[in-house]
């Protein structure tokens, strides 16, 4: 997108939701982290029969189910003027029905817009419900009543249960077509989906057929027919009848990733294939006559929930790539490895989730994704404690901690503390994965550390291609998998804090700074001055670094070497990888390298997955890396959460979103444009970084507030907040200037050089 084209929709958009703003009422209205629980689909496609005539009708019908017999509501409060905050709220839950009051609230003091407790009579199974919300801000402005959102609770209801929506469905038509040969017809339908194909077809006689080529790569013009590792074609014989009819080509179905392990379509979608590309061949006076179009399959998504665009295009096409790839893969309502195997698999499920945050206000999926994971977990050591990584990034996001207690013993053992021996670090290669351990994780079998994907020799790599982990040695006790453990044992140090088990707490705290300290001794070279890849190697690897450093591992006088190392192996770790590469140079501020690395054009990057040709992310870098790669990875889609979490620098401080973290590292662009979404609303920002003047305009959201921090200037300076001159302060060891606390509000804040 040109700077023009976001200029106007910057703007448009702000005054849209001004405008929405000043309507006085709140909007957003979530039910169990679901939006729009009043919609309903006919065989994934959206239907206009409202939710409450659902039993009057004989057609296949889909729809949102609470299956919480005490749901959380949130809602995004209405901005009153710059400052206010939400004092008090009220909400009315009504039978849908009759429109009976089955619960009010009353005014209830609080600020809490999200993660609100039904407190109500208990719900009735298999009820249609509708409900509402009114809210009193600080000065005494009382809101309207938002209007009703209607959901519906399931036949059988539970303490607590995650909730989910239907797939959908989209017709999508042709964007390219062209005549190949008299007999062969070539269509591109823009970008790839997960779909069916349809075909609208006229016939003189019986007797004629049409073969149908589907497939995500072309070569010279034509789909390749023979694309290699998991890269999609299939081709398909189509008789037809005379007349004009219109046929769904029955895809068919794939052993590997319609195995026990896998997730399965459901049966009113069908089976789906990922391509872009459709050839036709069939007799000229048929073929003339073929109209196509793909029935494509996702979950929910808002397209217009989020936007980014700034001075570099290669940016910005990685950007507008990796958001679509979490729509186009989001096919199964679980995130999986992609279409190979179709399993999910924690590394998958943690990328996708912090991307999907970064795209959509949608935490639904992501909940789902990780509660069956912790049933069924997989095999590397590290993606077993990303269990407790998911289940943190959820609470953060939604402000809900339903999901933490109801699986806090999990997530406890989930920290492996089993393995741990008596030096205080974590192996899985001492005896001590018994048994009862197996069965504390819920995995059968062993658990096995891997760092990162492929390794060395396998999968078909030559020789030349020494696999993903930069020749990591493994040792009994690896530095990646401590990094993993200490990181797991902090954050279930704060959730046990958290939800009141004290014991725990104080348990975790101390294991954590113990294991820091443990893994310093053990793992950080004095000779070097940064890691080495385990306690009984010399050798030095990018993760042995990159690690720690995305942990806070790294004591301060060592981070500059840590740094210099990572700078000399470049891109040396797999698409997975980088999400912990981008996140550990933009964690220590190294922001002209970050944006090197996001930017960079050679086979180890994301414009390279543009270059071959494919609209999803991939697998790995390039097929070179491994040979058996999918087109269709959302773990390829690292940028969809590194540019709204790190370089435009929106994170949450507080769970869901109550405090902000605003700290831009854009490096030298000449100028940024988002719009993130957040459960509370969306944050809007413009930047303008050049001619010795940094300008950062922002809207942070009603009942919100934002931890703002600009870059230091490379000369002296003034700074003006809103036009005017005010005080901002050095950050000790940081190249960053905090500007303080902001409410909710619209801000321009200006540094410009003396």
């Amino acid at each position: 997108m040109n700077k023009p084209v976001f200029t106007l929709f910057f703007t448009l958009a702000f005054i849209v939701s001004v405008n929405a703003f000043n309507n006085k009422k709140p909007t957003g209205l979530m039910t169990d982290l679901i939006e729009h629980t009043d919609r309903v689909y006919e065989n994934g496609f959206l239907s206009s029969l409202p939710l409450e005539q659902i039993h009057e009708t004989f057609n296949q019908i889909q729809y949102v189910e609470i299956g919480s017999a005490k749901p959380v509501f949130a809602w995004v409060v209405p901005f009153f003027e710059d400052g206010v905050m939400q004092k008090a709220y009220q909400i009315n839950v009504l039978d849908a029905k009759d429109k009976s009051l089955v619960w009010d609230s009353d005014w209830t003091y609080s600020d809490q817009s999200v993660g609100v407790l039904y407190d109500g009579p208990d719900l009735k199974p298999g009820t249609v419900y509708a409900w509402k919300v009114r809210v009193l801000a600080v000065d005494g402005t009382e809101s309207e009543w938002s209007d009703d959102k209607a959901f519906k609770t399931a036949d059988v209801l539970s303490a607590y249960k995650a909730a989910g929506y239907p797939l959908a469905k989209n017709i999508e038509t042709v964007a390219v077509s062209r005549q190949v040969d008299a007999n062969t017809r070539f269509y591109d339908l823009s970008k790839a989906a997960f779909g069916q194909l349809v075909l609208t077809v006229t016939s003189q006689k019986e007797g004629d057929s049409l073969r149908v080529h589907l497939g995500e790569r072309v070569d010279n013009g034509r789909i390749n027919r023979a694309p290699g590792g998991t890269i999609r074609y299939q081709v398909y014989n189509l008789p037809l009848i005379k007349g004009t009819a219109t046929y769904r080509v029955n895809i068919a179905r794939d052993k590997r990733n319609t195995g026990s392990a896998a997730v399965l379509m459901p049966d009113y979608i069908g089976e789906v294939l990922p391509f872009r590309y459709c050839e036709v061949e069939g007799s000229a006076d048929v073929l003339n006559s073929v109209s196509v179009g793909r029935e494509s399959v996702n979950y929910p998504f808002d397209e217009t929930a989020s936007a980014f665009s700034c001075s570099n295009d290669t940016l910005n096409q990685i950007w507008e790539m990796c958001k679509y790839s979490i729509k186009a893969t989001s096919f199964l309502g679980i995130y999986v490895d992609g279409d190979r195997e179709r399993i999910p698999y924690e590394a998958d499920a943690l990328i996708n989730q912090l991307c999907h945050y970064g795209v959509d206000r949608e935490y639904s999926m992501a909940r789902r994704s990780h509660e069956y994971l912790l049933e069924r977990p997989t095999w590397p050591t590290e993606w077993i404690l990303q269990a407790v990584l998911i289940a943190w990034q959820d609470y953060m996001y939604t402000g809900d901690s339903r999901s933490l207690l109801a699986n806090y013993d999990i997530l406890k053992s989930r920290s492996l503390l089993a393995l741990k021996g008596e030096n205080g670090l974590i192996s899985t290669k001492t005896g001590l994965q018994t048994p009862d351990f197996q069965s504390s994780i819920r995995f059968k079998g062993e658990i096995k550390d891997i760092v990162d994907w492929p390794h060395t020799g396998i999968l078909g790599l030559n020789k030349q291609e020494g696999g993903e982990a930069d020749g990591y040695v493994f040792t009994n006790y690896n530095t990646v998998v401590n990094a993993f453990h200490y990181e797991a044992l902090k954050l279930m140090a704060v959730i046990a804090n958290l939800l009141g088990k004290t014991d725990d707490a104080a348990f975790f705290t101390k294991e954590t700074a113990r294991v820091k300290d443990v893994f310093n001794k053990t793992f950080l070279s004095r000779e070097k001055g940064y890691y080495v890849d385990g306690e009984a190697t010399d050798h030095s690897s990018l993760h042995a670094n990159m690690f720690p450093l995305a942990f806070g591992l790294v004591p301060e006088k060592n981070k500059e070497k840590v740094l210099d190392f990572m700078r000399s192996r470049g891109m040396a770790c797999s698409v997975y990888g980088s999400q912990f590469l981008m996140d550990a140079i933009y964690n220590a501020a190294d922001s002209d390298y970050g944006l090197k690395m996001l930017t960079k054009t050679d086979d180890r990057s994301w414009y390279n997955m543009i270059r071959v040709g494919s609209t999803i992310s991939l697998e790995a870098w390039d097929d070179k890396y491994k040979p058996n790669q999918d087109w269709n990875h959302a773990w390829g889609a690292v940028p969809a959460n590194i540019i709204p979490r790190k370089l435009m620098g929106v994170e949450p401080v507080t769970p869901g979103f109550g405090v902000i973290r605003v700290k831009p590292q854009v490096a030298s662009l000449d100028w940024a444009k988002a719009v993130i979404p957040t459960i509370r609303g969306e944050v809007k920002m413009e930047i303008e970084n050049r001619s010795g003047k940094y300008v950062l305009r922002l809207v942070v959201p009603s009942n919100m507030k934002a931890e703002v921090y600009l870059p230091v200037p490379d000369s002296r300076y003034s700074f003006t907040k809103n036009g005017e001159k005010s005080k901002i302060t050095k950050v000790k060891d940081e190249p960053f200037l905090y500007a303080g606390q902001f409410n909710a509000g619209t801000y321009t804040l200006e540094l410009t050089a003396r």
